[in-house]
């Protein structure tokens, strides 16, 4: 076999990496440029698209289901591909970065599934993006260990059968990778990630009985699940696999992406393997779209916004009873919370929320949940355990007494709670505490006993913006104004300086996460995504 000619991408303004010659090989990076070749186009296209809906919705202030699909959704002869043995039984999946503990972690943690995220868990710098990628490859080929150099302890892989499936998370679409560039441009983000992770897996994992497995984040469209399908047909034939091998599930976590489930299933119909409810990005996905539609469209407290409220639970049962019409896993939520080491009555009344939303899940049809920490698999397990038995899913539940009219998808205001005054002081408290973290490498952060991710940062901040450009009045009688904001930041950057003494407050990135909070949150001209100028000062 003859050598691949050298690839026309550049590594730029990065300093080496160890090891990072096992990952940016010659022949890896001629497939990302010519992924990035031939898809990036598109994938412009469909962010301006993105940009276009947006402006109409602000006319309209309204969604439905599209006329122009109605035919895919009436068809009721179209199945998706059966799940692969590996994916077919998810009832708990834990979710979180690549680094190297948390690899082995999550690998031995006894979920079902690993969700191993290069999103909204990672900060995308070069060490992370790189790193994770030599993580993965060293957990496919036994050749990963840790010790903990503050503690001295050691982690080791469990024997092959015992560990999760992996289902790697690249990042989403409008986001860049700097340090990749073709002719100048950055390679989009998403591209780099899923091609350096496909060439140099899809045939490992084919022979360790799995494949290469996908979660989509921030899908808007079934047009944006076309251009995925189309680059795992590429992908597929560019490196000599059987077609439908690839496997992605879509989170449904965009407003526009909730009225098109059916068509993003049509479109991966021979890859996909189902669709996951989130909530703080969905959540995210409202107030952005719908952030001049007035007082209906003003969000309470975020954790006044349950999976029970009308709207959500709307969108929740439309999404099992799509998936399985069509064949498909409905994957469930986060159970967020992180285990006190010193609390046991916070554990006991956390432990019992989870249980719950849980119980909720599995009983509502979910195939499958989400959990944070490993502390959290029996939990999440005993719920699924109890419905599906011995049985590796559900899909056999219809759901057809489910029936959701497009309204019901954004009647915000059938939840009846309000915006407070204590909802305004954590959405700051969170964003700081969260951007902060960012800023210093970190996506997966525990904050308040909950593992937060960048969701939480971008609800936070929406919901500070919506509420001041809305005018709301607290039930103290102030109302939001960006000087309220300002004043409500300042008390917590002094609280964090208080608590934490002045040496590692100095040596944190405080200010700067404060700055770039308020100007997300106050900013006239609101920001599609807080990532977008948060990478432009993240170092790395």
């Amino acid at each position: 076999m003859s050598a691949p000619a050298p690839s026309p991408l550049a590594v730029v303004d990065a300093e080496p990496l160890p090891r990072q010659e096992e990952v940016l090989t010659e022949a890896a990076l001629a497939f990302v440029a010519e992924l990035h070749r031939r898809f990036t186009p598109r994938r412009d296209e469909l962010l301006a698209r993105r940009a276009e809906r947006r402006a109409e919705i602000a006319r309209t202030s309204t969604l439905d289901f599209l006329p122009e699909t109605a035919a895919i959704r009436a068809d009721d002869s179209w199945k998706v591909a059966p799940a692969p043995a590996a994916l077919n039984d998810r009832r708990v999946e834990i979710t979180g970065p690549t680094d190297r503990k948390m690899t082995i972690n999550a690998l031995n943690s006894g979920a079902r599934v690993w969700l191993a995220d290069f999103e909204d868990a990672s900060a995308p710098t070069w060490e992370n993006v790189v790193l994770g990628q030599v993580n993965l490859i060293d957990a496919y080929t036994r050749k990963i260990d840790f010790t903990d150099p503050k503690s001295g302890k050691s982690y080791a892989l469990k024997p092959a059968g015992e560990l999760a499936t992996v289902v790697m998370r690249p990042r989403g679409w409008h986001l860049e990778e700097r340090h990749l560039t073709f002719d100048g441009r950055p390679v989009p983000g998403a591209l780099v990630d899923f091609g350096l992770y496909f060439f140099h897996n899809a045939q490992r994992l084919i022979d360790l009985g799995k494949g290469p497995y996908f979660y989509l984040p921030k899908t808007e469209s079934h047009l944006e699940a076309r251009l995925w399908n189309d680059i795992f047909v590429f992908a597929q034939e560019y490196v000599g696999i059987p077609q439908g091998t690839v496997r992605a599930t879509v989170l449904i976590e965009t407003i526009t992406a909730a009225y098109e489930m059916e068509e993003i299933l049509y479109e991966l119909r021979d890859h996909a393997a189902g669709l996951n409810a989130g909530r703080w990005d969905y959540l995210f996905s409202i107030v952005k779209n719908f952030r001049d539609g007035g007082a209906k469209f003003v969000l309470p407290d975020r954790n006044a916004v349950t999976m029970t409220a009308p709207f959500m639970r709307a969108y929740t049962e439309l999404l099992v009873r799509t998936c399985h019409k069509r064949g498909a896993h409905a994957i469930g939520g986060m159970a967020a919370f992180i285990p006190s080491r010193r609390d046991a009555e916070v554990n006991k009344v956390a432990f019992e929320k989870v249980k719950a939303d849980k119980d909720r899940e599995a009983g509502d049809g979910f195939d499958g949940s989400w959990v944070a920490h490993p502390d959290l698999v029996p939990i999440a397990m005993a719920s699924f355990d109890a419905v599906l038995g011995d049985k590796p899913n559900q899909k056999d539940r219809l759901r057809e007494d489910v029936s959701v009219a497009a309204g019901d998808l954004i009647a915000i205001d059938s939840l009846d709670a309000r915006p407070t005054y204590g909802g305004l002081v954590s959405a700051v408290q969170v964003g700081i505490r969260y951007i902060e973290a960012w800023l210093r490498g970190l996506g997966a952060v525990a904050i308040f006993n909950l593992m937060e991710d960048a969701a939480t940062a971008e609800i936070s901040r929406s919901q500070i913006w919506q509420w001041i450009n809305a005018g709301v009045v607290f039930e103290n009688g102030e109302t939001a104004t960006p000087e309220l904001a300002r004043k409500v930041a300042a008390e917590e950057l002094a609280a964090i300086r208080a608590e934490i003494g002045e040496d590692a407050f100095a040596a944190g990135k405080w200010q700067q996460a404060h700055d770039l909070l308020l100007h997300v949150s106050l900013d006239a001209d609101y920001a599609d995504f807080l990532t977008l100028p948060a990478y432009e000062q993240l170092v790395g």
